[in-house]
């Protein structure tokens, strides 16, 4: 270790020791067992992904048993990505995570949950590590308002721990788009036709591609179409939360 690494090392003990991390979700103080960043207490509330679910897109099937199989949706009319991988579904302390950290400004649950998002896909049965890491972009006028996107900072956090390049502009929206809570599948699809752009084409990378929910999963299509028809190979969708059935 070189003498600045050193250095670095010591401040960061003596920051911790004089004050002392603390959950961001209940503020209660860190052990040093928190690898994750949050508390045992909070990770246990997080609910996980149930199954039986979509093998293609997540959604969990509202039936209980059964093993997992393709949803209609993506019989269909098969997405772009080859699979979602999903921290857990979006309720309960979760979808509260996820709104503190895109409406309220609390940036430092970046850690947290990528953390939580990469040790799912870490011991996943066939682990994806992709070539490139490109978050769902923000219009810039939606990006001012905010003053930051959520997804770029999870995928910033997952590229350093996988040593993987992160492409926080190869990906744009050009255009705004209308609220689409309470839109089918096929409006919201209509409604981001041709609002995503590549500022530079691929060469068949395999990408990861980034996002904080999902519910329809038109955002994810139609990012993962405009990643594809520019050259890249396979693709796989990450978020934080998949809320359990189509709206």
């Amino acid at each position: 270790m070189s003498l600045l690494s050193t250095v670095k090392a010591e401040l960061a003990a003596l920051l911790d020791l004089l004050f002392p991390q603390a959950c961001p979700l209940c503020r209660t103080e860190l052990t040093p067992a928190s690898a994750a960043g949050l508390c045992h207490s909070c990770q246990a509330q997080l609910p996980e992904l149930s199954s039986p679910r979509c093998s293609r897109c997540a959604l969990p099937f509202v039936s209980e048993g059964g093993s997992d199989h393709l949803c209609e949706p993506c019989l269909r009319q098969p997405p772009p990505f080859s699979q979602v991988e999903a921290v857990g579904n979006y309720e309960g302390l979760l979808r509260d995570a996820v709104h503190r950290f895109k409406y309220r400004g609390t940036v430092q649950l970046d850690r947290p949950l990528a953390t939580l998002l990469a040790e799912r896909m870490e011991q996943a049965e066939t682990p994806f590590r992709p070539d490139l890491i490109v978050p769902v972009p923000l219009h810039l006028g939606r990006l001012r308002q905010r003053g930051y996107n959520q997804s770029l900072l999870l995928a910033r956090q997952l590229a350093k721990r996988w040593r993987v390049p992160v492409a926080p502009r190869q990906l744009v929206r050009n255009r705004p788009t209308p609220p689409q809570q309470g839109l089918s599948l096929s409006v919201r699809q209509q409604n981001l036709r041709g609002a995503f752009a590549m500022t530079a084409p691929l060469q068949g990378e395999t990408v990861l591609l980034i996002d904080d929910v999902m519910t329809t999963g038109a955002t994810l299509r139609e990012c993962a179409r405009t990643l594809q028809s520019s050259g890249a190979g396979e693709i796989v969708a990450a978020v934080i939360g998949r809320a359990q059935r189509h709206h």
